[in-house]
């Protein structure tokens, strides 16, 4: 019985230092909230100002080719995802971010689900439905993987956006 009861209050606690650590200030690092975009750095890339702070936020989930990346050269659609994500959310758009289970990457990047405030647009996957973007799984955050995976899955066989224009090999790894 004793044994029951510990092991109940360790679940339970496990599950409050969780939902502790996703409802933290922004300033400590949570991925949580509304926010607004100051602008697009590339397809897969924001800068918001979420609680009077400027944070660079990488989508979760996806991958577009780089467009800005130090000693990298542009890559194959890079320019046109980049554009893409600038008309999706332009300077002064309100999102709201939701983190999965790492809260930054380590560059010290917040990484965000991005939805758009006016419609609900979930714009990673939208990236991903129109070839702007490929899945990038890294595990622990995978709450939408399977979404993105079909998703690219349908793009890739309709040949929509870098699945016509790139190479296989130049897509994003």
């Amino acid at each position: 019985m004793r044994g029951v009861l510990l092991a109940v209050g360790l679940a339970l606690l496990a599950g409050a230092c969780g939902a502790v650590r996703r409802d933290q200030p922004a300033g400590s690092g949570a991925t949580t909230g509304a926010a607004v975009v100051q602008r697009v750095v590339d397809g897969d890339t924001i800068v918001v100002k979420l609680q009077q702070r400027s944070e660079k936020v990488r989508f979760i989930g996806v991958d577009t080719p780089e467009s800005v990346k130090p000693g990298t050269p542009v890559q194959c659609f890079a320019l046109e995802a980049s554009a893409r994500t600038k008309v999706l959310l332009p300077a002064g758009t309100p999102v709201r971010l939701e983190g999965d289970v790492e809260q930054r990457d380590r560059y010290g990047r917040l990484l965000a689900y991005v939805y758009r405030d006016t419609d609900d647009l979930f714009v990673n996957l939208d990236l991903v439905q129109e070839g702007f973007a490929v899945p990038l799984t890294i595990p622990p955050n995978v709450a939408h993987a399977g979404e993105f995976a079909a998703s690219a899955a349908t793009a890739r066989r309709t040949g929509v956006g870098l699945w016509s224009r790139c190479p296989a090999a130049a897509a994003p790894a």
